[in-house]
């Protein structure tokens, strides 16, 4: 679902509780937790969007007041946005990619958590993600990279489902 058609209101303290408490409950090798979610809500949707906006401004000084206002709310649609960190890194015994795949779990683990709590999410990543300067206002360490920002609301609209690959196409038996 689109964040712009999420409304709110987002998960209360419980019930975000228990939806990270599910997004946690991944594969893990060596049970490293090579990920961590970041809350941004409330004022903070703003304070980040202001950080996007101006490193928008900075790449492209052409821009419009409708493009930068567009770029200042990103993170403010829905009333609840999580940034999930990849922590993965060198180790001795856990391979590179497996904690890659563990940050993308806890991601899609967050979204389905969300919605089988009655919530609607939206996972995007967008240029932001890849941003030094949104990085660092987020608090993420240089190597650590974001897997993504999982937008929880509620659906303003029952969302239409988007054309699938078919299995045909996807699918080997061997």
């Amino acid at each position: 679902m689109a964040p712009l058609k999420l409304d709110g209101p987002g998960p209360g303290p419980e019930a975000l509780d228990a939806i990270l408490r599910i997004a946690s409950r991944v594969p893990d090798h060596g049970k490293l937790a090579p990920w961590r979610f970041i809350l941004i809500e409330g004022e903070s949707r703003e304070r980040i969007g202001a950080v996007i906006e101006a490193a928008y401004r900075t790449d492209h000084p052409e821009a419009d007041a409708a493009r930068l206002a567009l770029e200042r709310g990103r993170l403010a649609q829905a009333p609840l946005v999580v940034a999930v960190v990849s922590r993965a890194g060198p180790h001795a015994k856990i391979p590179e990619w497996e904690q890659v795949l563990s940050a993308g779990a806890a991601t899609m683990n967050l979204c389905v958590a969300a919605n089988a709590s009655g919530f609607a999410s939206a996972w995007l990543t967008e240029w932001y993600a890849y941003d030094r300067r949104v990085l660092d206002a987020l608090g993420l360490d240089p190597r650590e990279r974001l897997a993504g920002f999982v937008h929880i609301g509620r659906a303003a609209e029952r969302p239409s489902d988007r054309p699938r690959p078919d299995l045909a196409e996807i699918v080997t038996r061997l």
